[in-house]
């Protein structure tokens, strides 16, 4: 084999999660020889003359020019999450909610109209229907899965077809293909929030998916330490995207972005002690007397397990679960006996976090609300965090039972 074919075949070679984690998007070769890159605090770039400026402007050059519209430390951070993606381009902004509204903004104009399948993030949910409303866009939101119903409420002005996959807090999983081809049948693009599932479990648009969103906040940033959210798809589709986000300014600092890229570097470590952690506490918890319910995609009971089963590599460190013939205060007071997560809102970090949904995130709803959108008060949600198993386990043993 010639040195040429040799370069090729190991070009083309497919690489591991945890090598594109740690070296895709970086130079070989970085600023003062360090094998980190330099955090560039700059707001604005300088150059060294005018016609330097026209060749900028003319040749669409790929320097930087003003902080808004795009940085050294984004560039990088950008391209490893394209990679580890599968896609063709990737955009950071400044939290995950920045990033869906930077894309329905672009997107949608007065008269448009989405559909939702109706277990979603509330925040995702109100920006919909009580924000975007007010500019003339309509949200119908339909029963999660039903895809009958779904396409019942498909018309000429549907633009884009929004789902989570799995969906918070009860973790059903959707069939991608099926989604995918819906919105092919209808000309309608697709978009699916796949931060619970990260790209290490799933990756949306190997089944045709258009827009992939994560909370990079949660299990890419992986520390409970910085804000950010991340759009990847086509260059193409995401264009308007990117402009869009250079006059909203929903970016990232510096230190941020470096903060997530050091965080992805043991990306696939961590979610494979979070998928192991997430299955060991979901089948303790299902074979224990005091619980009710488990929602957790990794086990047969759940009502997406064939689906999940068939397309995800792990099942993330997220358990949903009710605590049996508990009022709401019953349920509190077990949140409140754990010694090693901690109460807060929130996901996918090394520490392990616990939350009652009723409380943290639906506190001010009307009890009809939280029963239309299956909050009951005697739900829990646990993060399981990066902690060894036993521990784990065990304190939620000894929380069950005093």
């Amino acid at each position: 084999m010639s040195l040429q074919a040799t370069m090729n075949a190991k070009k083309q070679r497919p690489r591991g999660d945890s090598t594109v984690s740690v070296h895709a998007g970086e130079a070989r070769h970085k600023a003062c020889d360090a094998i980190t890159d330099a955090i560039c605090c700059s707001s604005t770039y300088t150059f060294d003359d005018t016609q330097a400026v026209i060749d900028f402007i003319e040749q669409k050059q790929t320097r930087e020019e003003y902080g808004r519209y795009g940085s050294p430390n984004e560039k990088v951070v950008e391209a490893k999450l394209a990679a580890l993606e599968g896609a063709e381009e990737a955009i950071v902004y400044s939290s995950g909610m920045a990033a869906i509204v930077g894309l329905l903004m672009a997107k949608l104009s007065s008269g448009d109209e989405i559909v939702f399948f109706d277990q979603c993030y509330h925040r995702s949910r109100e920006f919909c229907t009580k924000h975007l409303a007010r500019f003339g866009v309509v949200t119908y939101q339909v029963p999660t899965g039903d895809f009958q119903a779904m396409e019942a409420a498909i018309n000429r002005r549907t633009k884009i077809l929004v789902s989570e996959s799995p969906t918070n807090p009860h973790l059903t999983c959707i069939d991608l293909e099926q989604f995918a081809a819906l919105g092919k049948a209808y000309e309608v693009e697709t978009l699916i929030d796949a931060t619970l599932a990260t790209p290490y479990n799933i990756r949306p648009l190997e089944y045709g998916i258009d827009y992939v969103l994560h909370s990079a906040t949660k299990y890419l940033g992986g520390h409970n330490d910085l804000l950010a959210g991340v759009i990847a798809g086509s260059h193409e589709q995401l264009e308007n995207v990117r402009q869009l986000r250079g006059v909203m300014g929903g970016i990232n600092s510096a230190h941020n972005l470096y903060l997530l890229q050091r965080g992805l570097k043991t990306f696939e470590l961590r979610m494979q002690r979070h998928n192991e952690n997430g299955l060991a506490v979901a089948e303790f918890l299902e074979a224990h007397p005091r619980i009710e319910r488990v929602f957790y995609p990794g086990l047969p009971s759940h009502p997406s397990y064939a689906i999940a089963a068939g397309k995800m590599r792990g099942y993330g460190g997220l358990v949903t679960f009710l605590v049996r013939d508990a009022d709401w205060r019953q349920t509190a007071d077990i949140v409140d006996r754990v010694t090693i997560p901690r109460i807060a809102p929130s996901l996918g970090g090394v520490e392990s976090l616990i939350e009652q949904p009723l409380v943290m995130s639906y506190f001010t709803q009307t009890p009809q609300d939280r029963q239309r959108f299956g909050i009951p008060d005697n739900m829990i949600r646990l993060s399981c965090g990066i902690e060894d198993t036993r521990d784990l386990v065990n304190d939620l043993r000894q929380a069950l039972e005093q």
